[in-house]
Order: structure tokens, then sequence, then C-alpha cells
């Protein structure tokens, strides 16, 4: 690893000096250049929102369009609003338009912490997302596109 990239983090910075945790490092430097989505499994209390934002550091996208959902800390129906966003009336109590998570990460990351924790219906309007770039605000009709890098963590055996 590069010397620059070990002062530059603070991911790095007295956290871990090991052989096994520099190889980690380097592997994610690497990865963060690839603009594909990344997922990131380990046990709790790993580090894994540590690594998001080390490879979201990295990726070259802008600093301030990294944008964290915790997928356990929601309901489906509330879920699907924060990530997706909303119109004006799509539900009572809905007086105006909300841009979700998405919309706010344009042009950089979203970190999903806890993705397994997520509905196999939502997964599946997530994964629309992750091949295409598109969705639509829950009430809506109009096709929003975006370009958000995915990053999620689990500690959750997938298989």
């Amino acid at each position: 690893m590069s010397a620059s990239a070990t002062e530059t983090s603070p991911i790095s910075a007295g956290i871990g000096q090991s052989p096994a945790f520099r190889k980690l490092l380097e592997e994610a430097r690497l990865l963060a250049k690839i603009p594909r989505p990344i997922l990131i499994r380990g046990e709790r209390g790993t580090g894994k929102e540590l690594l998001a934002r080390y490879i979201h550091q990295e990726s070259g996208l802008p600093k301030d369009t990294y944008v964290v959902v915790n997928c356990a800390a929601f309901q489906e129906d509330l879920f699907v609003a924060e990530m997706f966003g909303r119109e004006k009336g799509a539900y009572t109590g809905a007086v105006d338009a909300q841009p979700g998570k998405l919309e706010l990460a344009h042009n950089g990351a979203l970190f999903l912490d806890e993705v397994a924790n997520m509905s196999r219906s939502v997964q599946e309007k997530l994964l629309r997302v992750i091949e295409y770039q598109k969705f639509e605000r829950l009430g809506g009709v109009r096709t929003i596109e975006v370009n958000v890098r995915i990053i999620a963590a689990t500690n959750a055996d997938l298989e």
C-alpha cells in the first residue's frame, strides 16, 4: 500500500498495521476504482461501515454524496418511502414530494447496512435500481435516473 493512502485514510490511522489488515485495505482500494456494487460480509463489530467509508473515500466520488441507511431500522413501507422517496399525495400525510436516499446519493454511494434485513419485495425493487439505475418514487409515475454506487454490508450468512 502506498504511504499516501495510509496517511490520508481515517480507517488506517491507528486502527491496525498487521499484514492482513494492510492486505484488506489494498484490496478495498483496488475495488474502490471499479464502479460496481460491493457486498461486505463480516461479524458484528468488525468495521464493515468503516471499510465502506474507506471504499467510498478511495473511489474518487464526491465526499459529500455518501448516504448511509440502516436497513434494520425501518419497517417495509417506511423503508420503501425512505429509499425511493415519495410524491405529493402518495399516502395520507404526504403533503409534498420528498426525494429518497437514492436521489440524495446521486453521483455518489449509498451504504446499506444490515442489508439482509430487507424484505424480499424491497430487495427486488432495489435490484432494478442496481441493474438499471432507474426507479419511481412512491406514488410516482415518472422514472428517475440516478448514478449510485451501492455498498452493502451484512453479518448474515446469505447462502
